[in-house]
């Protein structure tokens, strides 16, 4: 049994990937944020707004899936 995928370059190919995709993420939850008329980060930290909680979370998995579609490619 082999095992091609702990060879270096494709471990620093996954890692490359992940890394970029993370960075992409979070520059456009910092964009949606600024774009908003209220901070995102207090709004649901400090208030607990549960319906802004769920559209952010619905925005993260719609980043996410872009993101991973970008990559997968």
């Amino acid at each position: 049994m082999t095992l091609d995928w702990l060879k270096p370059e494709i471990v620093l190919g996954s890692t490359m990937y992940a890394v970029i995709g993370v960075v992409i993420f979070w520059v456009a939850f910092l964009i949606v944020d600024l774009i908003t008329p209220y901070k995102l980060w207090e709004e649901l930290v400090e208030r607990k707004n549960v319906a802004l909680a769920i559209v952010v979370g619905a925005m993260c998995l719609s980043i996410g899936n872009i993101v991973a579609a970008a990559i997968h490619g």
